[in-house]
């Protein structure tokens, strides 16, 4: 039809062709699921770049596992086990991480002052968290008797993980390291943390009242760091840094920080930034390690210390004596996942709601 004859007939078309408005029907409904995969690809892409703009800031500390026999390694159990370690370098600049000016490994010049073995149930749903005293005398393969966090001294995070392996009989997975510098910054990032604080520290001109407190990351790393003025000393600061880690977890899980996507990226991206990994943990394998925790909840998560007999001296040095059978009770309830059972029957094990 001419459009003057359109005119003359009041400006109406024809009646539409039933097999053509089927025709211009499917042409829309292809070119809305064409538009709908685009946008999925779009996303897709996004969260692939961001995944990787975000591993990329992690620090990898390679061949962490090189050097070590095989065949004197523990079996592999379901779920993924971490040695997490953090460094006692004084440094007010970064040692681990991406931004890292300051070196963050030198042989016989730094120890590890945080150690803990922390564990994820294959279904994501449970952990738990058991620090081994730094001055726990124990037996470092080729080295003889000493204190553990001398291993990494000695020989770096291979000798560090075959000591930990020998005496717990845990296979490790994963190496991980954080500094004092990440370590408060990441509390910043999280909103502060709540915690309840046993005695009141001082250290620097940061002041942290004892009772229940908002702590910002310049007053938690004050929190955690100290001992001296504590009356079970290092015992105590090892329950301070456990309470630290339990409310950043229960802050970012319950706060709504992971439920906000500026709040979350800023956490993510701070915590990638100051922690260092073992090289075999891809950026993929982060992002499947951080998915899976998904229904994790800070309820679900045991805060346990190896169990000692007490303290002594060896050469001169303060140490502390582990309880070998009450130890390898824990650890193989690490193993088997029952550290939950483990500590509902030792209550006094359980790390409390105001360590001091």
């Amino acid at each position: 039809m001419s459009v003057d004859a359109l005119l003359r007939d009041g400006g109406q078309e024809p009646p539409e062709n039933p097999r053509a408005r089927r025709r211009r029907g499917l042409r829309g409904l292809v070119y809305v699921l064409v538009g709908v995969l685009i946008l999925v690809l779009l996303a897709a892409a996004g969260v692939v770049l961001l995944t990787n703009s975000l591993g990329d800031q992690v620090g990898r500390y390679p061949a962490v596992f090189a050097g070590i026999d095989p065949s004197s390694r523990p079996a592999g159990k379901a779920g993924q086990t971490f040695l997490l370690v953090g460094t006692d370098s004084r440094s007010p600049d970064a040692t681990t991480g991406s931004d890292a000016t300051a070196p963050d490994f030198v042989f016989g010049a730094q120890r590890s002052d945080v150690i803990m073995v922390a564990t994820i149930a294959d279904d994501g749903r449970s952990a738990s968290v058991v620090s081994i005293p730094r001055d726990s005398w124990v037996d470092i393969p080729g080295r003889g008797k000493n204190k553990i966090n001398a291993a990494y001294s000695f020989g770096g995070p291979p000798l560090l993980i075959s000591t930990v392996e020998q005496l717990t009989r845990v296979r490790i997975d994963h190496f991980a390291v954080i500094d004092f510098a990440g370590f408060q910054q990441m509390t910043d990032a999280a909103g502060g943390i709540d915690i309840t604080v046993g005695q009141e520290t001082e250290r620097e001109g940061v002041v942290v009242p004892a009772g229940p407190q908002h702590l910002n990351g310049a007053q938690a790393l004050v929190y955690v760091r100290e001992r001296k003025s504590l009356p079970g000393g290092d015992f105590d600061r090892v329950r301070r840094q456990q309470n630290a880690l339990r409310a950043l977890v229960s802050q970012s899980l319950s706060s709504g920080t992971l439920s906000s996507p500026t709040r979350a990226y800023d956490l993510v991206d701070t915590v990638t930034q100051h922690v260092g990994v073992d090289d075999s943990l891809s950026n993929t394998g982060l992002a499947q390690l951080v998915f899976g925790l998904r229904d994790l909840r800070s309820s679900n998560i045991q805060f346990l210390t190896v169990p000692t007999t007490g303290t002594g001296s060896e050469g001169g040095a303060s140490v502390v004596y582990l309880d070998r059978q009450a130890g390898d009770d824990l650890w193989f309830a690490v193993n088997n996942d029952k550290v939950g059972e483990w500590a509902a029957a030792r209550p006094s094990e359980q790390l409390s709601d105001a360590p001091r």
